[in-house]
């Protein structure tokens, strides 16, 4: 049996391919993701990103916060062969939107935000805001799950080398940055 410490050493770059494919797919693919789930009305890269570019010596962070940033130095550490560590995202369904963070070490959701629930004006109104509320962040979690399972099934198809890689390695080197 594989070490539990060994395996997350060994398999580190999946996550960060997993947000790096993310990123991509979210630039150029809106409707493979609107297959992947069909009441998402749009998925967009939030206010938050996070690039590691690691080579022998150290690993270089590039770290893009805030509304209004570019994405300009995401683009140049992508180019010098980084790839995304952490990032936030804004997934969109219907009228209603929620806020997360992933981590590609974990692929756990953080810092949700989900949309608003009813209103709890009594006693009785805790357990259905509770249920509410379970279901809205298992939107979150069920999203990112089937993204990671169609991340996969590309990953490991035999045409990741032919065709999707040079795709998003094309996307980076003719992306205004």
């Amino acid at each position: 049996m594989m070490d539990i410490a060994y395996a997350l050493k060994r398999f580190d770059f999946l996550g960060k391919e997993f947000l790096t494919w993310l990123w991509y797919a979210v630039e150029n693919q809106p409707d493979t993701l609107r297959r992947i789930d069909p009441e998402m009305a749009a998925l967009e890269i939030g206010n938050r990103l996070v690039l590691h570019n690691k080579n022998q010596q150290s690993t270089e962070t590039v770290t893009i916060r805030g509304d209004s940033a570019g994405m300009e130095e995401g683009i140049l550490a992508l180019r010098k062969g980084a790839l995304v560590a952490e990032m936030s995202l804004i997934y969109r369904s219907g009228n209603e939107s929620w806020h997360f963070s992933i981590k590609g070490e974990t692929l756990d959701p953080s810092s949700v935000k989900t949309p608003k629930t009813g209103r709890v004006e009594t006693s009785e109104d805790i357990e259905g805001a509770a249920i509410e509320k379970y279901h809205l962040y298992r939107r979150v979690t069920d999203l990112v799950q089937s993204l990671f399972s169609h991340f996969l099934e590309q990953r490991l198809d035999p045409r990741w080398q032919s065709a999707v890689l040079p795709a998003i390695q094309v996307w980076i080197s003719t992306k205004e940055g």
